[in-house]
């Protein structure tokens, strides 16, 4: 299978360099060898997406093993659902290609190729180099550049994406897997920024032409040193929001525990 043109979708062709559609739209392959698929009218901002030092921090966090846990929970939910014989599968917001890589290979190991999609180029670029397994794109969640029905599985760690556009690019019977956050999913960290700290609210998601057929929790405690502690709230949402002193306190810590808590869904494309 191929790309989908952003613009008019139609089915993209490739050629040595670039991708074209009937239409005349081209959308160069970068030297890394992943392709923007981000129309500039797509864009929110000029730079969308997490920044080279952001994508940074969490490549360092992440390889440091913390999140390997939940890597190897979602790699065998993937195994377990995945068929043989599989055509494709996508992992929207894949960031560095951290959990891409291994859901790669056992994607491979059922027949099927890998797709990596991100809105942000530098964390693609940086995926693209190191991993050349994965056909990697930049593009938006929001308008996924894949034909309908063309994948047997997509995985979707903390990412957003409209519900209509999983239903149109999942096979009937295919498979989305979903991480988000359990109710106290880095509490202690939340703790050092807010007054008050609230449970993440209980997951509510409903994903319309799909049933849930399996639902479980993953938490355990991490214990960080002062520089993957700021990694990891350089990794959060609620980041903006700490002070400076957080920051400095932060780092000067020789040993910092936080738990993690987090949700999988995994819901089957019913016809």
């Amino acid at each position: 299978m191929t790309f989908c043109c952003p613009l008019c979708h139609a089915p993209l062709s490739r050629t040595d360099k670039s991708y074209l559609c009937p239409q005349g739209h081209r959308y160069d392959s970068a030297k890394e060898g992943y392709v923007n698929l981000l129309p500039v009218q797509h864009k929110r901002s000029r730079d969308p997406g997490d920044s080279a030092e952001m994508m940074q921090a969490r490549r360092a966090f992440l390889n440091a093993g913390h999140y390997q846990p939940l890597r190897d929970r979602v790699t065998g939910l993937l195994e377990t659902h995945l068929p043989e014989g599989a055509g494709a599968i996508l992992d929207i917001g894949c960031g560095e290609g951290y959990y891409t890589a291994a859901f790669a290979e056992t994607a491979r190991q059922k027949g099927a190729v890998t797709f990596g999609l991100d809105v942000s180029k530098a964390a693609i670029r940086a995926a693209a180099k190191r991993y050349g397994e994965v056909t990697f794109c930049v593009a938006s969640s929001h308008r996924l550049p894949f034909e309908e029905a063309s994948m047997d599985a997509v995985i979707r760690i903390y990412a957003p994406c409209k519900g209509e556009e999983l239903a149109r690019v999942v096979k009937e019977g295919g498979w989305v897997i979903t991480v988000t956050p359990g109710p106290r999913h880095l509490m202690e960290l939340k703790g050092l920024i807010y007054d008050e700290v609230l449970l993440h609210a209980p997951h509510s998601e409903q994903l319309a032409g799909f049933r849930l057929v399996q639902e479980q929790s993953l938490a355990y405690g991490m214990e960080l040193s002062g520089d993957e502690a700021v990694a990891l709230l350089q990794m959060t949402p609620f980041a903006w929001r700490a002070k400076a002193e957080v920051w400095s306190a932060l780092a000067k810590e020789t040993r910092f525990s936080c738990q993690t808590d987090f949700s999988i869904h995994c819901w089957q494309r019913v016809g």
